[in-house]
C-alpha cells in the first residue's frame, strides 16, 4: 500500500507545486492522475521516489516512509518503485535487450554493471518481458531505431525487471498517435492486473483515463481536487479540474471508442 500524507512541495523560488496532498492507493490498484499543465501531477509522481524532494509530509510504501530514508536507504528503496518516462530515457546507443537489462543496475554491483554482465537468471526474465510487450524479435536492435510505441515498451519491460510493487507512470502517451496511446495504456494496465501491481499514471488525455483506469485524480494548482471513478468525470467536474470546454464531445469520444474496442 503506499500513502501520501500532507505531501508538499514549495520550489526555492516560492512556488507550490503540491499542497498538502493525502492520498491512499492499496495493493493492486491503478489510478490516473488528471489536470491541467502545472497542476503538479509529475512533481507528485516524482515526489515519492524523491527524484523531485518534498519539502514536507510523507510518503508511506508498505509501511516504510520514503521520504525521510538516508541516500543508501532510498537506492534500495527505490527498487520497488518502476518508472516509466514519457521522453522513454533510453540510451539510444544501446539494444533493446541492453537498456532492458539497465533496470536491474540496482541489483548488481558496480563492476558487473559496467561491463554488462548479468545473471543467466535476469537475461532469461528480460526475454520472457521482451516477448509479453511484444518486441520479442528486436532484442538485438539499437533503441535509436525504433518507433515512439516501441521505445516506450522497451521502457514498460525495463521497469518491470525490477520486479517493483508500484509503477510511476509520467506521461506514457504524450508523444504518440492515438491508436498507439491506446495500446499502450492497454498494455500498462494489463501487466498491473497480472502482476497484482499498483500504479499512477500521469496521463493528459481525459478520454484514455476514463476508457482504462477505475480510479482518476484530478489536480489542480497542486490540490487534489477530485479522487473517483471515470464514470464521475461529469462535465462539471471537468470544468472545475481544467476551465470551460466542450466536455460533452470527450465524454462521447469516450463512449464511441470503447465500443470499437469492445
Amino acid at each position: 500500500m503506499l500513502q501520501l500524507q500532507k505531501l508538499t512541495k514549495r520550489y526555492p523560488t516560492g512556488d507550490l507545486a503540491l499542497s498538502d496532498v493525502d492520498l491512499e492507493i492499496p495493493m493492486g490498484q491503478v489510478l490516473a492522475l488528471i489536470g491541467p499543465s502545472g497542476a503538479g501531477k509529475s512533481t507528485l509522481i516524482r515526489s515519492i521516489n524523491r527524484l523531485v524532494e518534498p519539502t514536507s509530509g510523507a510518503a508511506i510504501l508498505d509501511g516504510e516512509n520514503l521520504t525521510s530514508l538516508s541516500a543508501g536507504n532510498l537506492r534500495k528503496a527505490r527498487r520497488r518503485m518502476g518508472m516509466i518516462f514519457q521522453e522513454y530515457a533510453l540510451v539510444e546507443r544501446l539494444s533493446v535487450m541492453e537498456n532492458v537489462l539497465s533496470g536491474q543496475l540496482g541489483y548488481v554491483g558496480f563492476w558487473r554493471s559496467f561491463l554488462r554482465k548479468f545473471p543467466q537468471s535476469t537475461i532469461n526474465e528480460a526475454f520472457r518481458l521482451l516477448e509479453r510487450v511484444g518486441l520479442e524479435h528486436m532484442a538485438d536492435k539499437r533503441a535509436d531505431q525504433l518507433s515512439g510505441g516501441q521505445r516506450q515498451r522497451v521502457g514498460i519491460a525495463r521497469a518491470l525487471i525490477q520486479d517493483p510493487k508500484l509503477l510511476l507512470v509520467d506521461e506514457p502517451t504524450a508523444s504518440l498517435d492515438p491508436k498507439t496511446s491506446r495500446q499502450i495504456m492497454r498494455l500498462i494496465c494489463e501487466l498491473c492486473d497480472e502482476r497484482g501491481l499498483s500504479a499512477i499514471i500521469n496521463i493528459h488525455d481525459v478520454a484514455l483515463a476514463k476508457m482504462f483506469v477505475p480510479r482518476v485524480i484530478g489536480l489542480k494548482l497542486g490540490k487534489m481536487v477530485f479522487d473517483g471513478g471515470p464514470n464521475d468525470l461529469t462535465p462539471d467536474v471537468l470544468t472545475d479540474i481544467y476551465g470551460e470546454e466542450d466536455w460533452e464531445a470527450t465524454i462521447e469520444k469516450v463512449d464511441d471508442e470503447d465500443e470499437e474496442t469492445a
